[in-house]
């Protein structure tokens, strides 16, 4: 077991990091905290000695990834209600805001790859090892999701605009 400094510790450091990982899949904020929680608990209760920071962040990474999908192939996920949530990240530009938006309405295998790539600066040689995919599967799914992105974040420029000459 992990002493409850180191814990404390990594929880403090890489909370945000889960949570926003977690939520990029599920979608539900009360989801995300479950399986932060879930996380940090396997990780107390793991032996797993890691060799540095980095070795931890990927760990918890791929532990937060099983979680959000075995969660999301559950009986129980599909029959619930979510809930409105106001703990999703909060950015101060509206562009910003709305970009993360449509991040978060693309579908999980694109929002996984989109969110390690872009928000938490990983490698694509890392995401593939943390994901368990090829390469090129990373590859492949960051080029569709931007695709999607483009088209999504554009329509809603589009919108706003209509919106504004409307008025």
């Amino acid at each position: 077991m992990m002493d409850e400094t180191r814990l404390s510790d990594a929880v403090a450091k890489h909370r945000t990091m889960v949570f926003r990982l977690a939520y990029s899949y599920t979608g539900s904020c009360e989801d995300a905290e479950d399986i932060s929680q879930d996380v940090f608990l396997k990780l107390y209760q793991s032996n797993k000695r890691f060799n540095d920071d980095e070795h931890m962040k990927a760990w918890l990474l791929r532990v937060t990834v099983n979680a959000a999908k075995a969660l999301l192939r559950s009986s129980w996920r599909k029959r619930r209600a979510d809930l409105l949530c106001d703990d999703v990240p909060c950015y101060q530009d509206a562009a910003n805001r709305e970009l993360f938006d449509c991040v978060m309405r693309l579908a999980p295998k694109y929002k996984a790859v989109i969110y390690m790539y872009y928000y938490e600066d990983y490698p694509v040689k890392e995401i593939a090892r943390i994901m368990k995919i090829s390469e090129t599967a990373v590859t492949t799914r960051l080029g569709r999701g931007r695709e999607q992105l483009k088209r999504t974040y554009s329509t809603a420029d589009l919108k706003k605009e209509e919106t504004l000459y409307e008025s």
